[in-house]
C-alpha cells in the first residue's frame, strides 16, 4: 500500500491484514511531491522482486488553485502526473513480472470536458475546480490509451475505470456544505472497490488493454479521448514537467 498519512495507512494496512490473514506492507509518499515519488518507487523496486498489479487510485479535488512544491497546479500533478511518473517508474518491474495489470482509477466526469486546452493545462488562463477535476480524468484516459499502445507486444495490460460516484475524502478541501450535500448521492468505499477489484483479479480481461471499465463492464469513453495526436501531446508535456525523457 502506497499512501500519504503513515498514521492513517497504519490504520489502513492493519485493517486489510487483519481481515485477508495476508502480510501487508505499507509505503508512504505524498503524491504531490515528484521526489517523494520518485524515492517511493525506488523503495518498491528495490523492497520487491515483481509487481503484479498496479492500481493507481489517487485524487484531490481543490475549492480554488493552489501549486504544489513542484510549481505545478495541484489537481494537475495529483490526478494526472502522479498516475504518469510512478506508473513509468514502475514500468520495468512490472514487465519483468510477467502478465502484470496496470489500472488506472478514473471517472465519467471525463464526459463534461469538450477539448483538452494545452495553453490551459493548468488553469493558467482560469480556473475552475470542477472543470480541472474533469481534465484531470480526461487526461487519465489519455494515459491510459497512449500507455496502452506503448505496451503492445509486451505481457502487461493497462486499463482505466470509472469506481462510481463514492463516500470518500475526496471533496475534504471543499466547504462543509458542499460536502453534505456530495454525501447524499454517494455510495460506500466497498462498492466503488468492485471495478477495480475486477479489473486486478479476474480472469475475464487477461490481455484486454486499452479499455475504460464501469460496474465491470467495458464502455465507451467520449470521442475526444481516443485523439491519439492529443494523448502523445500530453505525453510529451508529461514527461518534460517530470524531468524524463519517455518516448
Amino acid at each position: 500500500m502506497l499512501c500519504r498519512s503513515r498514521e492513517r495507512g497504519e490504520a489502513a494496512r492493519a485493517e486489510v491484514a487483519a481481515q485477508s490473514g495476508r502480510t501487508v506492507e505499507l509505503v508512504i509518499a505524498d503524491l504531490s511531491v515528484q521526489s517523494e515519488i520518485r524515492r517511493a518507487a525506488s523503495e518498491i523496486v528495490t523492497r520487491y522482486p515483481r509487481l503484479d498489479v498496479l492500481i493507481n487510485n489517487a485524487a484531490v479535488l481543490m475549492p480554488k488553485k493552489t501549486l504544489t512544491v513542484d510549481g505545478i497546479e495541484t489537481m494537475f500533478a495529483v490526478n494526472h502526473l502522479a498516475y504518469f511518473l510512478l506508473t513509468n517508474l514502475l514500468l520495468d518491474l512490472l514487465k519483468a513480472s510477467g502478465a502484470a495489470r496496470i489500472i488506472n482509477v478514473g471517472s465519467n466526469a471525463h464526459r463534461f470536458i469538450k477539448k483538452l486546452d494545452f495553453e490551459d493545462l493548468q488553469g493558467e488562463k482560469k480556473f475552475s475546480t470542477l472543470r480541472a477535476y474533469g481534465l484531470s480524468k480526461l487526461e487519465n484516459l489519455y494515459f491510459t490509451y497512449a500507455l496502452a499502445r506503448r505496451l503492445q507486444g509486451t505481457q502487461v495490460t493497462v486499463n482505466a475505470l470509472h469506481p462510481g460516484v463514492i463516500r470518500s475524502e475526496l471533496n475534504r478541501s471543499m466547504p462543509g456544505p458542499i460536502v453534505s450535500l456530495f454525501n447524499l448521492f454517494t455510495k460506500p468505499a466497498a462498492e466503488g472497490a468492485a471495478t477495480p477489484l475486477y479489473l486486478a483479479t479476474s480472469p475475464e480481461v487477461e490481455g484486454v488493454s486499452g479499455k475504460y471499465f464501469d460496474a465491470c463492464r467495458e464502455k465507451q469513453t467520449t470521442p475526444i479521448s481516443y485523439d491519439e495526436a492529443a494523448a502523445e501531446r500530453l505525453w510529451r508535456v508529461s514527461a518534460k514537467l517530470t524531468g524524463e525523457a519517455w518516448d
